[in-house]
């Protein structure tokens, strides 16, 4: 039988109480930092959605100036493209606040209803947070891809080309994953979805517009309430009344209101499935900037070697005659090969043919242009020549 004089006394505070008191402590002092740091976040997303137009301009402005900084490439090529990788994923963050802020919007209308492009992309980023994934991921490595080759070249051109062929392969696994999760669709671009303005809150004239009861005009005599293309909302049932069309113009106006197969098709169904060759045809496309990349790094004269060029273009060649070219075709995969079609100009940019054509061209047009503009081709010649993402898909 245990007495007072066996239970343990402690001299001063007890160490157990000290101990649970310092981590309550540290645990409100994490929640606090939680909650404080969530509150920033839906501060400054707010403060983006109220201010779309503005922060999209901001961001034009920030990314024209990274194009045509004279000597950009030369001295402080790093410092540069961090700033433009860094403008671009910034972006990329306020694109995913507006797409959040967007979707808890009213849907529109089908006089209203967006291109194929952005139904199609947006029905395979809301149905599987897989795509949302993978397509984030190709999308940032996009980004910082030429960044990444820039500061691996400071450490040689064989660690150059081994981070490229690394990024070359990570960009085609990820279409490649693209490709299975849309069922062997072909890949549209942008893989995300591309940002939609959002309709600018009311003002305090509108909203007391809105509140008047008469509902067809306010003390001065104007409308009230009109969207940017001149539709007048009436205030109690939410339709809208269209302006009317000039005598000139009627033609049209006729054909803007008229709804083509693609407006009423399901989002799914804009993209058809790939069998047979029009599948080789796609894997080749993504295949193709991979199997030029590893080319180059093993051939010993990278600028004029033939060779890694030909396999390149012959690669893309060969998947544009093995595409599928019948009626089935939907217009959004004849604009998607239309676009890879103008791409294949970037070849006449790259390897043996920029050295051996395309750049006394170049140099031709720059002698002929004013002192500023030349320095700026000049800084981006230096860009073509030293570096494999400048010019890359």
């Amino acid at each position: 039988m245990s007495t007072a004089a066996d239970v343990p006394r402690f001299k001063g505070p007890n160490p157990i109480i000290q101990s649970m008191s310092a981590t309550k402590r540290s645990n409100t002092s994490t929640d606090v930092k939680n909650t404080m740091s969530t509150n920033w976040l839906s501060a400054y997303g707010n403060f983006i959605t109220k201010n779309n137009h503005q922060v999209s301009q901001i961001e034009s402005t920030l990314r024209s100036l990274t194009y045509i900084i004279p000597g950009r490439f030369r001295d402080a090529e790093i410092a540069s493209e961090s700033i433009h990788s860094g403008v671009q994923l910034l972006s990329l963050y306020h694109d995913t606040l507006l797409f959040r802020a967007s979707s808890k919007l009213a849907q529109p209308s089908l006089a209203n209803a967006p291109s194929p492009h952005k139904r199609y992309i947006r029905f395979w980023f809301l149905k599987s947070p897989l795509y949302r994934r993978v397509a984030f991921l190709l999308q940032i490595v996009n980004y910082v891809e030429l960044l990444i080759e820039m500061a691996a070249k400071r450490r040689g051109e064989r660690i150059r080309w081994r981070a490229v062929i690394i990024i070359e392969a990570i960009k085609a696994f990820c279409k490649l994953l693209l490709l299975r999760i849309t069922k062997s669709r072909p890949l549209i671009t942008p893989v995300l979805p591309e940002r939609e303005p959002l309709p600018e809150a009311p003002t305090d004239e509108e909203s007391a517009y809105q509140g008047d009861d008469s509902g067809y005009a306010s003390a001065s005599g104007s409308p009230q309430q009109s969207s940017p293309d001149g539709e007048w909302t009436m205030p109690r049932t939410g339709m809208s009344l269209p302006t009317l069309p000039s005598p000139g113009d009627i033609s049209s106006y006729l054909l803007s209101r008229v709804l083509t197969a693609d407006d009423i098709k399901p989002a799914a169904k804009l993209v058809n499935q790939l069998q047979g060759s029009a599948q080789v045809a796609e894997i080749l496309h993504i295949l193709s900037p991979l199997a030029f990349a590893v080319a180059m790094a093993r051939s010993k004269n990278k600028r004029k070697a033939w060779t890694p060029w030909v396999l390149g273009v012959a690669i893309e060649l060969v998947a544009r005659q093995l595409r599928d070219r019948s009626l089935r075709t939907t217009p959004l995969e004849r604009e998607e090969w239309s676009r890879r079609g103008w791409a294949l100009g970037w070849w006449m940019m790259r390897g043996a043919f920029y050295e051996n054509v395309t750049k006394s061209m170049v140099e031709g047009v720059r002698r002929r242009m004013p002192s500023l503009i030349g320095g700026i081709l000049e800084d981006y010649e230096y860009l073509w020549e030293n570096y494999h993402f400048s010019t890359s898909p």
